[in-house]
């Protein structure tokens, strides 16, 4: 039996139409000849509501009830989700985190998953049914009902993908996979078809809404396969993995921006990132278009740069043309090298 595990994220499921949409991937899925279990979030917002509906009772819930709350978002969506695949003609069934097996400690809202018994699951795959498991929840050794952290389906998703050995984890967002910047800020931004555990952590730490970081962390450490691709349309997403680096020149992946009060933190995510040319291409980028960089610390898989909030989104499309759309920005390093000689030290620090 060849499994595949399909996460779907609140933006694709917010309205009774798009869940349509997204039974009628499940079902082609499984008339490919795959098994499918489904792990849904809660719609859009409704978490977000119902957190503000708590704050209307009281202001110190407790945590057990705050739990079985919050947890009610994705019960819904597993059971709309179960409703439009049968109304499809394709058997299904919706399945609370309980009952999909995951266990938990009892560290309510941010509980960590201590096992996965796929049982159940494999029962209703077995008996041509597509499983619907509500993410971001699971069960206490007291029975109780406990949520797994904002982001918590991610977690739910490669959980079970590696508990039943599925051959991918589908991840489902409304956009198309991982950008090389945000590309609402770089328009010229590349999808990434390849990208490693490593980077995409990188990302999350960074604040880049890709993916949850544990649920990262959890696929890397159990080499699951990741599959980040976009609800709406058909086309391959960004494939995560335990890729290498290709070569030994320095190579720059992504980027990501971070906005807090008057300045602007950029990141620039890759590999052998400590490398000198790297470091004058960037201040001599910075220093050629009018930024002045207030801080910077370089790794070998992660740069990290503050600069105005004004020079910010300025100075990431002015990197991302030179490390991206650039192919031999290795040359202009040694410009750079020359150059930099020549620039006070005060200009650039």
């Amino acid at each position: 039996m060849k499994i595949i595990v399909m996460k779907f994220g609140g933006t694709s499921l917010a309205e009774p139409e798009k869940i349509k949409v997204m039974a009628e991937r499940a079902v082609k899925t499984r008339n490919r000849g795959f098994a499918v279990v489904m792990a849904v979030s809660a719609p859009a917002d409704l978490t977000d509501d119902l957190i503000t509906l708590a704050g209307l009772i009281t202001s110190k819930p407790q945590p057990r009830e705050y739990d079985a709350l919050l947890s009610t978002g994705e019960a819904l969506s597993a059971a709309l989700m179960a409703m439009a695949i049968n109304e499809r003609g394709t058997a299904a069934v919706s399945l609370s985190g309980a009952q999909a097996g995951i266990k938990t400690d009892s560290a309510h809202t941010g509980a960590a998953v201590i096992s996965v018994s796929p049982e159940r699951i494999m029962r209703e795959l077995k008996k041509g049914r597509i499983a619907v498991a509500a993410g971001f929840q699971g069960m206490d050794k007291a029975g109780d009902i406990t949520t797994l952290g904002r982001g918590g389906s991610d977690f739910t998703a490669v959980a079970l993908a590696r508990s039943l050995k599925a051959e991918v984890c589908e991840l489902y967002t409304d956009v198309k996979g991982i950008y090389t910047a945000n590309p609402t800020v770089v328009p010229q931004a590349k999808k990434i078809k390849k990208i490693s555990y490593d980077a995409v952590m990188e990302l999350a730490r960074a604040g880049a809404e890709v993916r949850q970081l544990r649920a990262i962390a959890y696929a890397k450490k159990h080499n699951i396969a990741l599959h980040l691709r976009s609800s709406f349309e058909n086309e391959e997403g960004t494939l995560v993995g335990n890729f290498k680096p290709s070569g030994k020149k320095p190579r720059v992946v992504c980027f990501s921006i971070r906005k807090a009060g008057d300045t602007a933190e950029i990141r620039l995510i890759g590999a052998g990132l400590k490398d000198t040319g790297v470091k004058n291409v960037i201040r001599q980028t910075a220093l050629t278009n009018g930024h002045l960089l207030i801080r910077e610390a370089y790794t070998p898989s992660r740069i990290t740069l503050a600069t105005s909030f004004r020079s910010g989104e300025r100075l990431l499309k002015n990197l991302h043309e030179v490390f991206i759309d650039t192919t031999e920005w290795t040359a202009l390093s040694k410009v750079c090298s020359c150059a930099m000689d020549t620039v006070p030290v005060k200009a650039i620090e």
